[in-house]
């Protein structure tokens, strides 16, 4: 194909990511510091807060808590942080595949494959799928549903484009998304309304939706977000994946990541930072902050060879699918009362950070020895 245009064959694409490069640990313990926060570790901080009431631990209770609506918290970043890694890992994936012979056809049908894995998972682990009552499905309500369509839209860019045209294609999905958020007008509110109950994006999603839109959060105007914001990883993956020395590597990480929070705190001026529409100011900022993290695991686990304190988040990092679903479907701390539900009312304050940590501990457990065991759920 035509070069021109930002395609390229299969085999220039080979001649730009390395075959057989090698895994980047810091990829696996980074996306377990992620789940960590989902699947124990705000509530062990939550419950040690309570401990120290006051400004500061309520600061602290705060931050792992999600924004209402304008603003972003640090638990606010735990989503967009999932789907960069998520696009940093997918060059490699790529790599290896087109070196096993994989055609585009071939390709396209496994990431088409995994979206709706991801999707249906998303409903049952959100969207009340088991429930099995029409009335209380909500099929797109849930983490997994954004990210299934931001992989999907990524992988067509990955496959098809080199990275200044992927770079360019991010830059245009992000005005775009904008441009719509403040031209489309809303019925009784206008246009340009970025409210709860008056923006674009929830329009859209309850004309296409109809009695199946449930909650705050926005999704198809919103996929051009959720597919920037994969596209930021996939960048980063594809430098990473380069030839350039660690050195600017690290550097080049960590200069984006400052560059794309600047430049989406000047944009929100205009385009507010909003995690429930996925805003091209939100999907800059926390983009910018995953490369920053990006920058910092990469130079300390991969380059400086710093490999066991980040060993407790490998071992989630490694099953961060499985760990999510089961705690979607499961109250772990059921289990840790077996242990402790006697002795946490007999120490007081401490008894909260007792049964969160116990609770924590039971997945950690049973995630090390899949992880011993060579146990892997992925998709």
């Amino acid at each position: 194909m035509a070069t021109a245009t930002g395609f390229h064959s299969t085999q220039a694409r080979k001649e730009v990511l390395p075959i057989g490069a090698s895994r980047l640990m810091s990829l696996d313990a980074l996306r377990g510091f992620d789940m960590f926060w989902i699947i124990g570790g705000a509530a062990i901080f939550q419950a040690f807060a309570k401990i120290f009431p006051g400004a500061p631990a309520d600061r602290i209770v705060a931050q792992l808590e999600h924004v209402p609506w304008q603003g972003l918290h640090f638990f606010d970043w735990i989503w967009p942080l999932f789907m960069f890694i998520m696009g940093v890992a997918m060059p490699f994936s790529l790599a290896k595949r087109r070196a096993a012979g994989a055609t585009h056809r071939e390709i396209y049908a496994h990431a088409a494959v995994r979206g709706v894995i991801l999707f249906v998972l998303g409903m049952v682990a959100q969207g009340n799928l088991l429930a099995f009552d029409l009335s209380k499905l909500h099929p797109c309500y849930s983490v997994l549903h954004g990210i299934a369509a931001g992989y999907l839209i990524a992988m067509v860019v990955l496959v098809n484009f080199r990275p200044t045209w992927q770079a360019a294609l991010t830059g245009m999905f992000l005005i775009a998304f904008w441009a719509l958020l403040m031209l489309i007008p809303v019925p009784g509110f206008g246009s340009g309304v970025l409210t709860p109950e008056g923006n674009a994006a929830a329009y859209i999603d309850h004309i296409v939706l109809g009695k199946f839109s449930y909650g705050l959060n926005t999704w198809f105007l919103s996929y051009l977000g959720f597919a920037s914001s994969v596209l930021l990883g996939v960048l980063a993956g594809e430098f990473l994946a380069g030839s350039a020395s660690v050195q600017k590597k690290v550097g080049g990480l960590i200069g984006a990541g400052c560059a794309l929070v600047a430049l989406g705190l000047v944009w929100s001026i205009w385009c507010p930072i909003i995690k429930l529409l996925w805003t091209s100011s939100f999907v800059l900022v926390t983009g910018g902050l995953s490369a920053i993290v990006m920058g910092v695991f990469y130079l300390l686990i991969d380059v400086l060879g710093f490999r066991r304190w980040p060993f407790p988040f490998t071992v989630i990092g490694m099953n961060a699918l499985a760990v999510y679903m089961a705690t979607m479907l499961f109250d772990f701390r059921h289990v840790g009362h077996i242990f402790v539900g006697s002795l946490a009312p007999r120490i007081g304050v401490w008894g909260g950070v007792l049964e969160a940590s116990t609770a924590f501990a039971v997945e950690w457990l049973i995630l090390l020895w899949m992880y011993r065991t060579k146990t892997f759920v992925k998709i």
